[in-house]
């Protein structure tokens, strides 16, 4: 996909992408997330879906694909980089994206995700799965995780 220098965009940035954006009490932006419907092309069906172990890829209203999750601690409260997997702000984002996509009408999102955010999540009280074992892609361990959009998140 062509797209202008400095701009990251792929074949799931389209009109009906949700993204979500977080940002600190200065303005600065410390995370960003995007909410894909699985009843159009998404990420984990279209380009992982080795990640389900043979699995149809979901395609449902009520499932919503969570990817390009990125979230970064700049107050420096997090001190090495292997914290930032928990931070305060990727929490956040984690909660909020959650919040967003049950809003959106989704009882599950799936990701593509490193092995570390299974510890993340139950440290945070979700209720996850693997959709298939984690293989090694392109030298990082991946899985396909099913995440419970709960009525209420957890704290």
């Amino acid at each position: 996909m062509d797209t202008p220098p400095g701009i990251e965009q792929d074949q799931f940035d389209r009109s009906d992408t949700v993204y979500i954006v977080s940002h600190d009490e200065g303005g600065q932006i410390n995370g960003c997330a995007r909410l894909l419907p699985t009843t159009r092309p998404y990420l984990l069906g279209d380009v992982f879906p080795q990640l389900l172990n043979g699995l149809v890829p979901p395609c449902s209203p009520d499932i919503w694909e969570l990817s390009r999750f990125a979230a970064v601690d700049f107050s420096g409260q997090t001190p090495v980089a292997s914290g930032q997997f928990s931070s305060p702000v990727t929490a956040q984002l984690l909660h909020e994206s959650i919040r967003c996509a049950g809003r959106l009408g989704a009882k599950m999102v799936i990701t593509v995700s490193p092995l570390g955010v299974e510890r993340l999540l139950r440290k945070l009280g979700y209720t996850a799965r693997r959709a298939g074992p984690p293989m090694v892609i392109d030298g990082y361990p991946l899985f396909a995780c099913l995440i419970e959009v709960p009525e209420c998140l957890p704290k």
